[in-house]
């Protein structure tokens, strides 16, 4: 029987292989901007060619790695600039739907639960499980807004965002006491919608994204990082 037919009969299907893919990719066996080669990974894992491409579409859905048309996928990677426009634009698209959503007085229920989420994953020393929460808390205020298109550009923008975040606090060692700070940050932005002062929570959300910009960088390569 080939190699590949008994893997695949052992359950190493897509989603096994991609999760096998996302560890080398956070231990840094499979570095940031690096080309994934379909056939490489199909020899290694003892799988058809087919199935690593079925795992890298995952992957890209997940933000962890980037595919453009006729060319191999390529692990994320956001230079200092892309990473300094990036926090610009999520300050505009964040702060206009915590404005947005002030203004309809929402259940807040999920995001309060995110961030206490990420509280609790601090306090465990959990920055996996924190990050995770601390994407739902950004994904969850933009849906708040009730505009479909601020959910639909939040989710193209912060999925792969975050990915690329995960990759750089694993690859580093990193521990969750940078986020002490931030999460207090979370926190205004919940009170500030819930006490619908709509004008304050934007310029709020905009002020904090433009200080997570200034440091994040400089932060991840000194081993102390933060999301936002």
């Amino acid at each position: 029987m080939p190699a590949h037919s008994a893997l695949t009969g052992n359950g190493l299907v897509k989603h096994d292989l991609a999760d096998r893919l996302r560890t080398e990719i956070m231990n840094g066996s499979l570095p940031r901007g690096v080309r994934i080669v379909e056939g490489k990974w199909a020899k290694k894992f003892g799988v058809a060619q087919g199935s690593i491409r079925e795992a890298i579409n995952i992957l890209a859905l997940e933000g962890f790695v980037k595919k453009e048309s006729g060319r191999s996928a390529r692990v994320v990677h956001l230079t200092e600039k892309d990473v300094a426009q990036l926090y610009e634009l999520r300050g505009t698209l964040e702060g206009l739907a915590a404005r947005l959503a002030a203004q309809v007085r929402p259940d807040l229920s999920k995001i309060q639960f995110a961030v206490d989420s990420m509280r609790h994953a601090a306090n465990e020393g959990n920055c996996e499980a924190l990050l995770q929460h601390d994407l739902h808390f950004h994904l969850g205020l933009c849906e708040l807004s009730g505009n479909p298109f601020i959910v639909e550009q939040s989710r193209r923008l912060l999925v792969p965002f975050f990915a690329f975040v995960g990759m750089r606090v694993a690859a580093s060692g990193q521990t969750t006491s940078p986020w002490d700070k931030d999460l207090e940050a979370h926190q205004r932005i919940i009170d500030l919608v819930r006490e619908a002062e709509g004008e304050v929570a934007e310029q709020y959300v905009k002020k904090a994204m433009a200080r997570f910009a200034k440091t994040a960088y400089d932060n991840w390569e000194n081993r102390t990082s933060h999301a936002g």
